[in-house]
């Protein structure tokens, strides 16, 4: 009886060193004391509104534990966030003065903004401001310092800013909130504790999918429901997050990837190229791996998430990739930057004025003389663009909405310029795929065979293993391009080859940009943009150095494990979607006691592959 309080002591109390993970067993039997209770207060043939507020509030105060133990006195930070949310969507509703409620909806902006940019670029802003000034400013935690002060303890370190656990998400979901009932768009929540369960529903609150409040606020007046099918749907879910998490990503990144990652120099051009297609599978894995266990958990408490992932790698194109991945953050800054900053019917001063502040922002921190050129170049054509083509600044304006929209997309997801570069290389593809899409097939061969024939000048006056790697890309692109050109097109074959070639070239193509994604992940924000492109720069160097072919079967028997995973995953992945849902619906009707024994040898499989250090999911930082 000791030990078990003991452990209930342990599940319910915060642990920096482990907190409650999605792959870790205290974190299922949490879920299990809590969905015991659940189903006590939440079934029922009606749902009162007293039924309603237990369930909801109760579901809050879970989610707020759930936090606490992720992430401590954070959570303290999530009811200021809610409760802000909470009361300017009332002010707003109940106030019919249009200046007022946009005063108000600009302050609740303003606030999350505030708080967001505080624990997450702090650094960031900081080491520029120094760059620019030459001053050397270091970063406090003022909170840190009240808290001592308050308490009369020295608890806190005030000279380190720690990024809370799944703020962006939170904030962003608190955002569109304001803004949509700024707009009308939905009604203001009423009661705290249904609108706090929807801004800490636990299953996605520290990675998401982002909540839409028009998505997810009428299911909070909705009674409980799990058909039997549902059920099985839900653990289906369950499962194959967690086989996507730990066979798939954590496998190959501690037995492949990381190692690569880690010291690029040690490894042949084979392997740091593989790295790289490896940990697109990897970081694919770890996400939806996580959106399909959040779905579950919250398909058994009868909630249902939005998509999040739609076979991303899939896609024949970079416009299409990201409407395939993380759909909700996708939607977001479509919804809630894009389009505000015109879309693609007009750009304003804004537009501009953010993408000249970026890239001159980069160009003065990075003191690289052929970045500052290129800036250069870019600011003098969008300009002679705009006022010698008067009637294309429609378009001019798109493209700069776009390329807007992937910069600070990428600065989303981390507060250094690795991130950025990662958004803007994303950005440069969705536009070239647009300027391609509209040309004709001649003006498309001769296009790739130009570049080519630079690439080939430049390498020749200038050895450099970057222009090695972009020569060689470029080259078998215009072969391939090329050949399947003049094959005709009638042919079945030639069509499905099309499809395959431009779905591996986009794969190839986001993979490559993932280099700088991955090489500045879970680092310091004061280290991280050092670090990644160090880390980016070796990479390329041995990638774009002479390759040992007959060394490739070797490596790959070396590591057969990790590239067995690999073309699993990836054939999986590229299953049709009719094929996938067909076994989901089989699974979800089998008897209880076969999916019962599934269960059983599925997680007797997972603990074979656990590895002695679990790897937290990657979208945890963000």
């Amino acid at each position: 009886m000791t030990d078990l309080l003991t452990y209930l002591a342990q599940l319910f109390s915060f642990d920096s060193s482990h907190p409650l993970l999605f792959t870790q067993i205290h974190f299922w039997a949490f879920f299990l004391l809590v969905y015991l209770f659940f189903a006590f207060i939440a079934t029922g043939r009606t749902l009162t509104k007293h039924r309603r507020i237990c369930r909801n509030g109760y579901l809050f105060a879970v989610s707020l534990l759930f936090y606490y133990k992720t992430s401590g006195l954070f959570v303290l930070l999530l009811v200021f966030s809610t409760l802000l949310g909470w009361l300017l969507g009332i002010r707003m509703d109940h106030s019919v003065s249009e200046p007022r409620r946009k005063l108000l909806a600009g302050i609740g902006v303003a606030v999350n903004l505030f708080v967001l940019f505080y624990f997450k670029y702090a650094y960031f802003f900081t080491d520029i401001y120094n760059a620019t000034f030459g001053t050397d400013l270091h970063v406090v935690n003022h909170l840190a310092r009240w808290g001592n002060a308050t308490f009369q303890t020295d608890r806190f370190d005030a000279s380190i800013i720690l990024l809370p656990v799944g703020i962006s998400f939170y904030t962003f979901q608190n955002i569109s909130y304001i803004v949509d009932v700024y707009k009308r768009k939905i009604a203001h929540v009423g009661n705290i504790l249904d609108f706090g369960f929807y801004t800490s529903f636990f299953p996605q609150l520290v990675a998401g999918p982002i909540l839409r409040a028009d998505q997810f606020v009428p299911q909070l007046y909705k009674p409980f429901f799990l058909s039997r099918r549902h059920f099985g749907i839900a653990v289906f879910w369950i499962l194959n997050g967690l086989v996507k998490k730990l066979i798939l990503s954590d496998y190959i990144a501690v037995n492949f990837v990381d190692r690569i990652f880690d010291n690029p120099a040690l490894y042949t051009p084979f392997e740091n190229f593989s790295a790289l297609m490896l940990y697109s599978l990897q970081v694919y894995a770890d996400f939806s791996g996580y959106t399909d266990i959040a779905i579950g958990v919250a398909m058994l408490m009868g909630f249902y998430l939005p998509l999040n992932f739609r076979s991303p790698y899939k896609a024949k194109n970079p416009t299409d990739f990201w409407r395939r991945w993380h759909i909700s953050l996708s939607h977001w800054l479509r919804d809630y930057l894009y389009i505000p900053l015109g879309g693609n019917r007009t750009s304003g001063w804004l537009s501009y004025t953010l993408l000249a502040a970026i890239l001159a922002i980069a160009a003065f921190r990075l003191h690289s003389i052929a970045f500052t050129v290129v800036v250069i170049v870019i600011a003098l054509a969008i300009a002679a663009y705009y006022i010698f083509l008067p009637n294309r600044r429609r378009t001019l304006g798109t493209n700069v909405n776009n390329m807007d929209t992937m910069l600070l997309g990428g600065l989303w997801h981390g507060a250094s310029f690795n991130f950025i570069t990662w958004g803007g290389l994303n950005g440069i593809g969705i536009l070239v795929y647009k300027w391609w899409s509209k040309q004709g097939w001649i003006t498309q061969i001769l296009a790739v065979a130009g570049v080519t024939l630079l690439l080939l000048i430049l390498k020749l006056a200038i050895p450099s293993p970057l222009l090695n790697m972009l020569f060689f890309a470029s080259l078998v692109c215009f072969i391939v391009y090329t050949t399947l050109h003049f094959i005709p097109q009638t042919w079945r074959f030639t069509r499905r080859s099309w499809t395959v070639w431009f779905t591996l070239l986009t794969f190839v193509f986001i993979s490559f940009t993932r280099l700088f994604f991955r090489s500045g992940s879970n680092l310091n924000p004061a280290e991280a943009n050092e670090v990644a492109w160090l880390t980016a720069s070796l990479m390329v160097g041995q990638i774009g150095s002479h390759w040992n072919l007959p060394q490739i079967p070797e490596i790959i028997a070396t590591y057969w494990k990790p590239f067995a995973l690999f073309a699993i995953g990836m054939a999986v992945h590229w299953l049709p979607e009719r094929f996938k849902r067909r076994y989901r619906l089989c699974f979800s009707a089998m008897p209880l006691w076969l999916m019962g024994t599934v269960v059983v040898v599925a997680v007797f499989v997972l603990y074979q592959f656990v590895t002695a250090d679990l790897q937290p999911f990657i979208y945890f930082q963000f």
